[in-house]
């Protein structure tokens, strides 16, 4: 998900926060090698791991606030309306 640029810009802004793309975007895999070098020493400590972080990109957010409620507004919607396509 991290390489499609437009959802990346979209994340931005209906969270209106920045968003960050590491350098390395196998995360679930570096996170499970950083958990194994913490258990075996090879990491001090979650500093190492933090200073080897890295970023590649940041999207910040470019949408103005009443188009973000809207979309919001519209995706509530479409959520409530889908909650009894499927009975109990």
């Amino acid at each position: 998900m991290v390489v499609n640029e437009l959802l990346m810009q979209f994340q931005a802004d209906m969270l209106n926060a920045p968003v960050v793309r590491p350098k390395v975007i196998e995360t679930t895999a570096l996170g499970a090698a950083y958990a194994a070098g913490l258990a075996t020493g090879y990491w001090a400590s979650t500093d190492d791991i933090v200073a080897n972080w890295r970023a590649d990109r940041t999207w910040r957010p470019a949408m103005d606030q009443g188009q973000r409620e809207k979309l919001f507004s519209s995706w509530n919607k479409a959520v409530s309306r889908s909650l009894d396509w499927v009975g109990d």
